[in-house]
């Protein structure tokens, strides 16, 4: 492995532990200076903050991956609806054109289900 990749993400780990502690840290003293007052709870450990950080992570936030319409698929699905609607409405020499100048993209899928609709719409 790369030296520089290896530094790198133990700095991302470093920091994300640091970040997740700090966290933990808060929501202990926001427990123990506010609860037990005004519940009669008892006070809590950094420990037990901390699971309780990971509990409403899964009992309210969910996992990530599962954002369903409201995360980045649903802003990718616009850009590619976008860019289907422009390919459609370009002219074969437009087409060329634009292919020659950005060879590294993929236009299958856009041209696929373009020619799949003509052929439905004969």
């Amino acid at each position: 492995m790369n030296n520089y990749r290896m530094r790198r993400g133990l700095k991302f780990t470093g920091v994300l532990l640091a970040g997740g502690l700090i966290a933990g840290l808060i929501v202990m003293l926001l427990w123990n200076a506010l609860l037990p007052s005004i519940l009669g709870v008892t006070t809590i450990s950094l420990i037990q903050a901390l699971g309780l950080l990971i509990l409403s992570r899964i009992l309210f936030g969910g996992f990530p991956g599962r954002r369903g319409s409201h995360g980045g698929h649903s802003r990718h699905r616009h850009w590619r609806e976008k860019m289907k609607e422009k390919w459609h409405n370009m002219s074969e020499e437009e087409r060329e054109a634009f292919k020659e100048r950005y060879p590294w993209k993929k236009f299958a899928s856009w041209k696929e289900e373009g020619e799949e609709q003509a052929a439905k719409a004969d």
